[in-house]
């Protein structure tokens, strides 16, 4: 058994990973996966994703150049979830921003 028959993907063949700065722990992304996008990432020690929008395999960075260089790549308890260690070349969200997770939800 390899570590891609360890994992446990949903109904759509997906699993999400959350991708976090090696150094300071920091969330940067939330991405999906499909088994794909995980070989890729492992193999390539760059972030691949599943755009569930495009339906397509995306490799981060590849269009503005903040690619995420991958460090370590964890799994949960439950084989559901993972978690992926990077360095990154640059702002990791759409937006310039560092993280993705810069808004803070506010008490109603």
């Amino acid at each position: 058994m390899n570590f891609y028959d360890q994992l446990k993907f949903d109904s759509n063949g997906l699993i999400p990973a959350i991708i976090q700065d090696d150094e300071s722990g920091e969330v940067l992304r939330l991405f999906w996966m499909n088994a794909e996008a995980v070989r890729r990432t492992a193999e390539s020690r760059q972030v691949w994703r599943y755009s569930r929008q495009q339906q397509q395999l995306m490799l981060k960075g590849e269009t503005f150049g903040n690619y995420l260089n991958v460090r370590r790549i964890l799994y949960d308890c439950d084989e559901d979830a993972l978690v992926v260690r990077v360095e990154a070349t640059g702002p990791a969200c759409h937006t310039g921003e560092r993280t993705c997770f810069y808004r803070e939800l506010e008490a109603v």
